[in-house]
């Protein structure tokens, strides 16, 4: 079998620009069952979690044979990687077998049931991303913040399971009586964050502006625009630096602008899927979130709980301050 190929009556999967390369957590759980139970060759769990259509179409005997197949040539599944959506439907894994590295991909209904699944050669199109930014970048923002999310583990930054935005921060600012917000929090202007000005970190070109979106109410959040008001920077290093959650009508950047490290962009707000205001800020290499990888980001001279740092990328918990 040099190429092994098994794809049955696939059911559309919905996959949004903004999420296109988020592992989706209903396929997320599917595939890992189907990676326990194909190492332990529990061929008759798989097939109980087959689609109707799929059942119709394959007998357990023939599921079997097939896996059987996999396991001769490939063998076990030794690590696997959420890669990105392919035709729409199939999310596609970068698997490492014991023998070879192949691509898995799977497609589930509306009840997380598998409409389709292929084993295929492995081929990395996706665009070369540096590891880290060649830029030199001050901190967007004046004042202290503190990170939230930002690292490089899943306990430090969920966002490490999205390609794109696997190096994202998310930050906010606290006030004297450690919270992020005043009294309650029950409005956006009760947040220490809301409203601040947020700066360019370099000298670059506008990409990418996105306004018009209303922020959300505390707690509440938008799934139909994750990223909410959004500008995206490109710099002379081919960097896309990302910014989401403006507040509503603040943006003083339009697309095609050549702007300069400092200049303002807008302000700090809560809109998109955002439950308080607060900075999301990643750096990527496109500007497309579809094909986008993420590069992880050091800041230039900058102060890391009271004390200055020099080419430094924060981590969860650093209280963050910008050199004057």
């Amino acid at each position: 079998m040099k190429k092994i190929l098994l794809l049955c009556a696939c059911i559309s999967l919905l996959v949004s620009a903004t999420h296109a390369q988020q592992e989706k957590e209903a396929v997320k759980i599917v595939s890992a069952r189907f990676e326990l139970w194909y190492n332990a060759k529990a061929y008759d769990s798989i097939y109980a979690q087959f689609a109707s259509i799929m059942k119709a179409r394959l007998t357990f005997n023939e599921t079997k044979s097939f896996l059987d197949g996999i396991h001769e040539q490939y063998g076990k599944i030794k690590k696997r990687e959420f890669y990105k959506y392919v035709m729409g439907s199939f999310a596609s894994y970068k698997t490492q077998f014991e023998k070879k590295v192949m691509a898995l991909n799977i497609a589930i209904d509306n009840q997380s049931l598998i409409s389709g699944f292929q084993i295929i050669d492995f081929v990395n199109d996706l665009p070369i991303a540096p590891e880290r930014n060649t830029s030199k970048l001050q901190f967007p923002a004046k004042g202290e913040w503190t990170v939230i999310w930002g690292g490089d583990t899943k306990s430090q930054n969920y966002h490490v399971e999205s390609r794109a935005q696997k190096n994202a921060f998310d930050i906010v600012m606290k006030g004297p009586n450690g919270k992020s917000y005043k009294t309650n929090g029950k409005t956006n202007e009760d947040y220490y964050a809301f409203g601040v000005e947020l700066y360019a970190p370099c000298d670059a070109t506008v990409a990418v502006v996105v306004d018009g979106i209303q922020d959300n109410i505390p707690g509440e959040l938008n799934p139909m625009y994750v990223p909410g008001n959004t500008v995206i920077l490109k710099t002379a290093n081919g960097e896309f630096l990302f910014f989401a959650h403006f507040k509503y009508h603040t943006i003083k950047v339009k697309t095609g602008d050549k702007i300069s490290r400092g200049q303002l962009l807008g302000q700090c707000g809560n809109s998109g899927s955002s439950s308080e205001a607060h900075i999301h800020f990643h750096i990527q290499n496109t500007d497309n979130m579809m094909n986008a990888t993420g590069i992880k980001c050091y800041f230039d001279d900058i102060k890391i709980n009271g004390q200055l740092k020099k080419d430094y990328s924060p981590v969860q918990k650093d209280l963050i301050q910008q050199e004057p």
